[in-house]
């Protein structure tokens, strides 16, 4: 009943403008999200409505569909009395805020095919046009996970002896692309690129756009996997990069399976023991950092780099092994690797008055990157480590055994308190716990809001916490 009386609160309207905001005004998502939602009147809970011009045109426009709705209610009523006018009347009211919420899409599909298409396609031919003309190096990284942290890892290794632009934040789309490609001076020597990939053909549009001249594979996992519902399509879809490469210089994480299994033979393999004639020696990671010696005969690089975990040493000697083949120096590449530290919300330390040091992994949201940081959980010692999450999104078929093994894993890591919100896929964590005999504890907590506000209470000094991913409205 409260989902069918919020329709008609005052806040639907927003509420449906939001959701179509929020999913990018993506049909197949918007119309996804719809069905779902429990009461439109909480749909906006982690993010407020933009209030673009786009938004607002979509305002306007569901505020006079719905409008419509009840003005021919009213007028089927008064106007033409009878039995069967009343009933018409009333269906008619209880449909309004279905009319609207399907009714929505049309000026979207008027937007998309008259204004947005064609923007797009102008924007796409005429960065493509400036790009064929620039002299940088460019530089793409495709990948179900990992791409920002790889783009940010070589744009401040490559940066210490070039000029290096990459789009800020999360642009992996072909507008966001066109957009930032606008900005660029011309002056550049080398430009990273983020392929985001959403359904089959995106990798292909992109390079086409690009024309990269390296190639980075960070992983494929099932992120997305709602999307994709096949790991092979996945794997097909994120490794359109490779067909586009040819015979250029490819890089792929060796300690990927998916990707591994993907590669082909000329295809550059990179982990933690190092990439092509580069071995790494003497790694190590705590809260402090990261740090191992990249050797290549008598060549020997001590890297101590802010990153932390073990899983960063393999974008770093790719990074390394990059920055010599566009031009710069050991000593550059040197540099480069000391001064890399932590991303915003990507196992990023904070650490606050009380002791108590907070790993920001908010913005991790694939397997791999759960199972990456709970092994650097459980090497830590001498600390009380808190696992704080409300599990993973868009798992799609495999979210069961995916939030399983995040259980289990935890169990064997002996994490001393684990800290679940409650929604879809957190029940399966505690089945994992279980399964493999927990002994900590569990804590649950109805909202994210709720677990934050508690946790300097249940938290002391010398305590570790890990915030595991971010929960998208979309996914409430």
């Amino acid at each position: 009943m409260k989902k069918f009386l919020s329709r008609y609160h005052p806040r639907y309207i927003r509420s449906l403008v939001y959701m179509l905001q929020a999913s990018e005004y993506s049909v197949r998502d918007y119309l996804h999200w719809l069905p779902r939602v429990e009461n439109f009147r909480t749909v906006e809970t982690r993010k407020n409505l933009v209030t673009t011009k786009k938004a607002l045109l979509f305002l306007v426009g569901a505020s006079v569909l719905l409008v419509i709705s009840y003005a021919a209610a009213l007028g089927s009523f008064f106007l033409f009395q009878s039995p069967l006018n009343a009933l018409l009347s009333a269906i008619i009211v209880l449909a309004a805020p279905y009319i609207v919420a399907y009714g929505i899409l049309i000026p979207l599909f008027l937007f998309n095919f008259f204004i947005q298409y064609p923007v797009t396609r102008f924007k796409i031919a005429r960065a493509h046009e400036k790009l064929k003309k620039s002299k940088a190096i460019k530089i793409a990284i495709a990948g179900s996970y990992g791409k920002t942290s790889m783009r940010e890892i070589l744009r401040t290794v490559i940066g210490q002896g070039k000029r290096v632009q990459s789009p800020e934040g999360s642009i992996n789309t072909p507008l966001g692309i066109c957009n930032f490609i606008e900005g660029l001076k011309g002056d550049e020597e080398v430009l990273i690129f983020e392929f985001g990939e959403y359904y089959p053909g995106d990798i292909t549009e992109l390079s086409h756009l690009v024309r990269p001249d390296i190639g980075i594979i960070t992983g494929v996992n099932e992120a997305h996997f709602e999307k994709f519902r096949r790991m092979e399509a996945t794997t097909k879809t994120i490794f359109e990069l490779a067909e586009y490469m040819g015979n250029k210089p490819l890089y792929v994480n060796g300690e990927n399976q998916n990707v591994r299994k993907a590669a082909a033979h000329f295809h550059i393999l990179y982990d933690r023991n190092g990439v092509l004639n580069w071995k790494v020696e003497k790694r190590k990671s705590d809260l402090s950092g990261t740090s191992f010696d990249l050797v290549q005969e008598a060549v020997r690089i001590s890297v101590v780099s802010k990153l932390l975990g073990l899983h960063h040493i393999g974008p770093l000697v790719a990074a390394a092994d990059i920055g010599l083949r566009v031009g710069l120096s050991l000593e550059n590449i040197t540099q480069g690797l000391n001064t890399t530290k932590a991303y915003d919300h990507r196992l990023e330390p904070i650490y606050d008055e009380s002791g108590v040091i907070t790993l920001d992994d908010s913005y991790n949201g694939n397997p791999d990157g759960a199972s990456a940081v709970i092994d650097f959980l459980a090497s830590l010692s001498g600390h009380r480590r808190f696992y704080v999450t409300p599990g993973l999104v868009e798992m799609g078929v495999r979210k069961e055994a995916i939030h399983r093994e995040i259980g289990r894993k935890l169990a064997l890591a002996q994490i001393e308190k684990v800290i679940l919100i409650r929604n879809s896929v957190t029940p399966y964590i505690e089945s994992g716990l279980q399964e493999n005999k927990y002994r900590g504890e569990i804590i649950w907590y109805d909202t994210a809001h709720e677990a934050f506000s508690a946790l300097p209470v249940l938290t002391a000094k010398g305590d570790v916490v890990l915030l595991q991913n971010d929960w998208p409205d979309q996914y409430a």
